[in-house]
């Protein structure tokens, strides 16, 4: 670029560069007209080189291209914002799309890119220093360029008017920017500018916003793949290894700077093999310090996120991964960080905004199992003074929770859990009253149980390394109900296999030989019968041993059920009427009702049929009686298939309506297309 400075007609300063756009305005008094380049070339303004490698996004590209293609009318939103998580790859997507469109002449003016460095403290620009280098590199005389952000700003802004005027259409890309502030002074004026902006915050602007996620494992493994190969070459034996770097790629989540830098460790190191990568980073305690290679650290990159949190924001961060599931309602975090809901669920949405967590489900929140990693490193951190009643803008880089917060936290989180469920499990018992002040109804109650599913069995099955064995029972038994109803019979086995361990290690006998009639339960529900029907005979004998004859009346009923599934039919009648005797002389009127009816299917199995009715109708004046509506249903499809097998078709078809009716008032959907379908097989009156 060559040039000349003259005097101007008016005694000013006349400054030209030959060839190019021809731009004309008076900037602090001083008529200027400047010959600006007519294409701004990348090397100009740093436009990095796209990466060789890139897989995975083609969609957010096409997304992307869209946007930014000519034809585009002029009222169109010029900004694309792409946010996401620190090594996501935003960049690196807006890189890839801006040569795509340059090289296919969308922006004959060319590009000017800026990284504002907006996370790291010792490099951040301000948007007056991004202006002048942007003004700079595009020949406006340093001397020229006015001192204050809002003047550049306005001069920035008559350049681009003066490419759009010449139909040398620009494309603005300003990359890693933490705040509005960053952004604002740089945008054109009208519509006929496009920009791209990338950050880790979803920023407040007048933009069009694109959230960048992680890769699936496809895109993950291609990713490795090509970058090896691209180094080491398609021969290198390493890539045959498929089960390996599968392992490496589910170890980096989906995020793309983890698996560039796994791929450039195994390019390396030529002898260095997948798995044995994969078990060094399989450690939770390694994985972030062994993502690094030379600049390239994934926790580097999270250090800079976390330096921009508040005080509070950081202590919700660090105490997230308390809790064990895959994601914690806004109402459970509360409990977790000891603050009220709403302040917890503004502390959330700009974690959320900060991309340090997601949002799977409204009013859930999740978080990256590499983020997690992090956070929970934080918890392990010497604290250094800081206090939960700290202002929110204080500096805390060097702060973080001591383990004994951490604890804490867990207790209330676990109690949570713990008191809830007891609360909604009420809603499911046919014969406890409903305890309202949390749910007004089973409704509400069991859209709590479902959302927590996940937590409350990881809780449970959790809860004995921290020290506390009593979530653990409680939860097992309070679950119970529910989890049958739901027909989550391997939570079932897993959770009170845990709480019968924890029992027996107490010496409590009589909370063991409960569990192991919850299990024998479980087990017989998944066709492991041999098992169930040695759970409830340990049962039986530690009941009887210590006296509880309801609760050994509970064992020979269990221990009924699950003999007919081993043909062993007598000795199951014999059990149910063991059942019912012990229900009799304990004045347990509902257990009565349920062991009339498991007697009734266990004479039909030996197809005593009269008997069998008998013992149903039993069953459901009883269940009746006492308000268990879906008890009732069972009667009354139990009894519907007996009067079939004696030809009572009219009555079995009255039933089997009634036990419909049952199911669907209470909600259980299964059961319900259950007997639809023994209705159907019922023959019709003219064919019998």
């Amino acid at each position: 670029m060559t040039g000349a400075v003259g005097p101007s007609a008016d005694g000013g300063v006349s400054n030209t560069i030959g060839g190019g756009v021809f731009f004309h305005a008076v900037i602090q008094g001083r008529d200027i007209q400047v010959v600006l380049p007519r294409k701004v070339a990348p090397a100009l303004t740093g436009l990095p080189p796209a990466s060789p490698v890139f897989t995975g996004r083609t969609e957010m590209t096409e997304t992307l291209r869209y946007w930014l293609r000519p034809d585009q009318p002029g009222e169109v939103q010029v900004v694309s914002a792409v946010a996401g998580l620190a090594g996501v790859g935003k960049t690196e997507l807006v890189l890839h799309t801006a040569h795509q469109v340059l090289a296919e002449g969308w922006f004959p003016g060319g590009v000017l890119f800026v990284d504002m460095f907006g996370y790291d403290p010792d490099r951040r620009l301000s948007a007056g220093q991004a202006l002048t280098g942007w003004l700079s590199a595009i020949g406006i005389p340093g001397e020229h360029i006015p001192a204050g952000e809002q003047d550049r700003s306005r001069l920035w802004r008559s350049v681009l008017d003066a490419y759009t005027h010449q139909d040398r259409r620009l494309l603005l890309i300003i990359d890693n920017a933490s705040a509005e502030e960053q952004i604002r002074p740089l945008l054109p004026a009208d519509a006929r500018t496009p920009v791209l902006v990338t950050s880790r915050h979803t920023l407040d602007l007048d933009a069009r916003l694109h959230d960048l996620d992680t890769l699936d494992a496809q895109a993950s493994l291609d990713l490795i793949t090509r970058i090896v190969a691209g180094r080491r070459g398609p021969d290198d034996p390493r890539l045959l290894d498929a089960t390996g770097l599968a392992e490496l790629a589910k170890l980096c989540v989906g995020l793309p700077l983890a698996l560039r830098i796994v791929a450039a460790l195994l390019a390396d190191r030529p002898h260095l093999h997948p798995h044995a990568l994969a078990r060094h980073l399989s450690d939770d305690q390694y994985r972030l310090d062994g993502l690094s290679r030379q600049q390239a650290a994934v926790r580097a990159a999270f250090d800079l996120s976390h330096q921009h949190l508040t005080g509070p924001q950081a202590r919700l961060f660090r105490l997230l991964p308390v809790n064990p599931g895959p994601d914690i309602a806004t109402g459970g975090a509360a409990r977790l960080v000891d603050l009220p809901e709403q302040q917890t669920e503004r502390l959330l949405a700009d974690l959320h905004r900060a991309h340090l967590i997601t949002e799977p489900t409204p009013d859930r929140w999740g978080m990256h199992d590499l983020v997690r990693l992090y956070a929970t490193d934080q918890q392990t951190h010497q604290a250094s003074g800081w206090s939960d009643d700290r202002p929110p803008d204080d500096s805390h880089s060097a702060t973080a929770t001591t383990e004994t917060e951490a604890v804490a936290a867990r207790r209330r989180l676990y109690d949570h859990y713990r008191h809830t469920a007891a609360t909604a499990t009420t809603h499911l018992h046919p014969t406890v009253p409903a305890d309202t002040s949390v749910f007004p109804d089973q409704k509400r109650a069991l859209a709590w149980l479902d959302a927590e599913h996940t937590n409350l069995i990881t809780v449970a099955i959790t809860a004995p390394d921290y020290q506390r064995p009593e979530t653990t029972t409680d939860l097992a038994f309070t679950l119970a109900h529910f989890l049958f109803f739901r027909r989550h019979f391997t939570d079932v086995i897993a959770i009170t296999t845990c709480a019968r361990d924890v029992l027996q290690q107490a010496g409590d006998l009589h909370g063991e030989g409960q569990a192991w009639g919850n299990l024998g339960l479980a087990l017989a529900q998944v066709r492991r019968f041999d098992e169930a029907i040695a759970a409830h005979t340990h049962a039986r004998k530690i009941l009887q041993q210590t006296g509880d004859l309801h609760g050994e009346g509970t064992a020979w009923n269990n221990l009924g059920l699950a003999l007919p599934q081993a043909r062993r039919f007598d000795e199951a009648i014999t059990a149910h009427t063991h059942a019912l005797n012990a229900y009799q002389q304990t004045g347990d009127l509902h257990g009565e009702g349920q062991a009339w009816g498991n007697l009734g299917n266990a004479l039909a199995e030996v197809r005593r049929f009269d008997e069998a009715i008998t013992a149903h109708t039993h069953a459901r004046k009883i269940l009746q009686q006492t308000g268990d509506l879906h008890g009732e249903g069972q009667a009354w499809g139990n009894l519907g298939n007996a009067l079939a097998e004696v030809r009572r078709f009219d009555e079995a078809q009255s039933s089997h309506h009634h036990a419909i009716a049952a199911f669907t008032a209470t909600g259980d959907t299964a059961r319900a297309k259950l007997v639809q379908g023994w209705l159907a097989k019922l023959p019709q009156p003219w064919c019998r």
